[in-house]
């Protein structure tokens, strides 16, 4: 397969006994040293258990040890996305992600593709396109070409259409594609060319906030089911379940459960529980500890009543909490299933125990 280096390039064609007992007793992140013993998250899970991951994060061999005993599927935290990839002149660098697709083809771990087409990213080199070389919509197609054909055979799903859904439910947010493209218009395309690049890739709608905002959600399904009737070949949805540890539990159980009942693929795409970001409802840190841990096993528990059919993937954003982005946010927040030394915590325990 030939692949356009730029935009106006042409292409062608095992048992955890006693695990919530444990998150009573946890000690905050920064200076637990909690007694609990998991077994490789990914040999208790019956799906493919993920990890963000960036580049540099391979370099360090405790982290990437972890990640290769952990998880069975990667996905590049930020440098599958066009802020990496696409340069200002329109040139395409893929040194990042081909190091994380290495990582994973040489650990035996799958691949999923982060993200292609975004609201919150329009490149400079697509805002002053020279359209007497190429037009907006076949420099859209050489990109999504490039990107998804590059990990053909690699990469098992992308993220195709990120964060569509506007914050407060209303429509679709605005961006340089819907503009350019039409508000449903680039979607569709979007995955259209996607499934040219790959075939075999499942194609997946991502978003956020689901689990806090039931009018966002039900526009998220609506743009879901809107897509499948327009002949868009998607074969999923992803809820990012970036959550805080007061986070209403029936809300996250009634979310995994609407998006089953589309019949798509599932993926929990982003999963972390923030302790900082709860507003307030438990005092202390042991006890936004203890909601934490219950949240994973719910989360779990919710993935799990799900069709084993339909369980694409269980994805952390990140394992240890050293490399959390909500940390480099507020440095006393422990959102991640190991500590920063890489031992389980608590919660690590409670999802173990849910899945196995």
């Amino acid at each position: 397969m030939i692949l356009p280096n730029s935009l106006y390039g042409l292409s062608r064609r095992a048992v955890v006994g006693g695990a919530l007992a444990l998150a009573g007793c946890q000690r905050p992140a920064s200076s637990q040293v909690a007694p609990v013993h998991v077994p490789p998250l990914k040999s208790l899970a019956s799906f493919p258990v993920g990890t963000a991951v960036q580049a540099v994060h391979l370099q360090d061999s405790m982290l990437s040890g972890l990640i290769a005993a952990q998880a069975s599927q990667l996905t590049p935290e930020w440098e599958m996305k066009m802020e990496y990839i696409v340069r200002d002149d329109g040139g395409f660098r893929f040194d990042a992600p081909d190091a994380i697709a290495a990582f994973a083809r040489v650990n035996g771990l799958r691949l999923f593709g982060h993200t292609l087409i975004w609201y919150a990213q329009s490149p400079p080199a697509f805002e002053a396109l020279d359209e007497s070389r190429v037009s907006f919509d076949e420099a859209y197609r050489n990109y999504i070409h490039a990107v998804v054909g590059r990990y053909r055979g690699q990469a098992v799903g992308w993220d195709v259409v990120n964060e569509a859904v506007a914050e407060d439910g209303e429509g679709w947010r605005d961006s340089l594609w819907s503009r350019r493209l039409g508000p449903f218009d680039h979607m569709v395309l979007a995955f259209q060319h996607a499934r040219e690049a790959d075939p075999a890739a499942r194609l997946f709608l991502n978003d956020y906030n689901l689990e806090w905002l039931p009018k966002k959600r039900a526009t998220f399904l609506r743009l879901a089911e809107r897509l499948m009737a327009a002949g868009a070949p998607i074969d999923g949805v992803g809820t990012q379940t970036h959550i805080a540890a007061d986070q209403d539990p029936g809300e996250l159980r009634r979310t995994i459960a609407e998006l089953g009942q589309l019949g798509l693929l599932v993926h929990v795409s982003e999963f972390d529980v923030s302790l900082s970001r709860a507003e307030g409802v438990f005092k202390d840190r042991r006890r936004l500890a203890e909601g934490q841990a219950a949240l994973y096993a719910q989360a779990a528990e919710a993935f799990m009543a799900l069709p084993a059919s339909q369980r694409f993937a269980f994805t952390f954003w990140g394992l240890r909490d050293a490399e959390s982005w909500l940390k480099r946010e507020d440095g006393a927040d422990t959102p991640l299933p190991f500590d920063d030394f890489g031992q389980p915590k608590a919660a690590a325990a409670a999802w173990a125990e849910r899945v196995a």
